[in-house]
């Protein structure tokens, strides 16, 4: 097989109050003169990078959509801002919208056939606060795995927790009352939930191992919106509900997630009930990583939906 066709760059970045130069790493899969809408790839965390998204090529192996990957601003190969740990005023959405609309600018994406986006978990907050705002170009959104609103993501974790083991659930919560979230004993337990409802492939594949390597090795942003764990929400983004203005989404939206996902019915739901052109599929054999985990069926349901005329 041919190697993809792929183009690397950077781009400016004026990150509000970051108080240093700032740069956005980019991959390019494909052409972007092709003709065809670029789909524009939102990662999760905030800070996974952008390598476990990898499967998303197949789109453009199949249908010739080129794909635009980025490591946002903090990871990655783009500027990391260690310095702003626990800075709720600097790692905003808006600081992310910012990022991508200079990204969508840089690339010339707006006009002609316009472009597509795509995010995964924290990735799929983000595009919908984006496709909120109305941005001139978007034409579709694809959702996966994103919740649309936090406190119903942790109130669905309850469910999945109290599903785990005795013993699990019962070191979980030690660890908990204690604030001890980096031990020996809190990590082996927190890795089932993660083999359950994470990703349920044994062993992980490399580019899902290199999203958790990113995290560990910067997770500043992690740490101050989100907060020490998938299940232990305490950041600053712990009240975010963002379906509260998806009926301004103009975008036809494709809702993706897995039977076992952590981004449980429960936090979909309201992107369904408010978007108002969406369509909603689940994954029956995956958890949070549905793009592996049943890597055929999530390109099949990608692609016709990409590459079909918008609506």
């Amino acid at each position: 097989m041919a190697p993809l066709p792929v183009t690397e760059g950077e781009v400016a970045f004026d990150a509000p109050n970051a108080g240093k130069p700032c740069k956005t790493w980019y991959k390019i899969v494909g052409d972007l003169t092709s003709g065809t809408p670029p789909l524009v790839a939102l990662h999760g965390g905030p800070g996974a990078g952008h390598e476990y998204l990898a499967p998303l090529t197949d789109v453009y192996e199949r249908h010739g959509i080129p794909i635009v990957f980025y490591d946002q601003v903090g990871c990655g190969r783009s500027t990391h801002l260690r310095e702003k740990q626990g800075d709720v005023s600097f790692w905003t959405f808006d600081l992310y919208v910012r990022e991508l609309d200079n990204l969508v600018d840089h690339l010339r994406l707006r006009d002609g056939p316009g472009f597509d986006l795509f995010g995964q978990s924290w990735g799929g907050m983000l595009g919908g606060a984006y496709a909120s705002r109305k941005p001139r170009g978007l034409r579709k959104l694809v959702i996966a795995g994103g919740p649309a609103s936090i406190p119903l993501l942790v109130r669905g974790y309850e469910d999945l927790i109290a599903a785990l083991p005795a013993d699990v659930r019962g070191t979980l919560e030690e660890c908990n009352k204690r604030g001890d979230y980096e031990s020996e004993e809190f990590e082996k337990a927190a890795s089932v939930f993660y083999s359950r409802h994470v990703c349920r492939l044994d062993p992980h594949p490399e580019e899902v191992q290199c999203a958790f390597k990113n995290l560990k090795d910067d997770p500043t942003a992690y740490l101050t919106l989100q907060g020490p764990s998938e299940f232990i929400i305490t950041g600053s983004f712990k009240n975010w509900e963002g379906y509260h203005d998806a009926h301004n989404i103009e975008a036809e939206t494709l809702l993706l997630n897995g039977r076992y996902d952590e981004a449980h019915d429960l936090c979909i739901e309201p992107w369904f009930r408010t978007i108002p052109k969406v369509k909603w599929v689940t994954l029956e054999n995956s958890s949070h990583m549905g793009h592996f985990e049943e890597r055929e069926r999530f390109g099949q349901l990608l692609g016709s939906f990409l590459a079909s005329p918008a609506l």
